[in-house]
């Protein structure tokens, strides 16, 4: 029964080497409107940046 085993192995590799691609294109998908966003909108984007600076200078590692 290696061939079933092995098959399986397999196609749980496939599916999960498309699901990273898929993840990969979502992030890069994502990060690219981010950017539109910020560059149509620079002054609510740097409200953005320096919330986030505050927020991760508050926080406690």
């Amino acid at each position: 029964m290696p061939d079933r085993e092995s098959t399986a192995d397999t196609a749980r590799e496939e599916a999960d080497a498309v699901r990273r691609r898929r993840r990969a294109q979502f992030l890069r998908e994502l990060a690219e409107a981010r950017a539109l966003r910020d560059r149509v909108q620079p002054r609510r984007a740097k409200a953005a940046r320096l919330r986030h600076a505050l927020r991760m200078r508050t926080f406690r590692w």
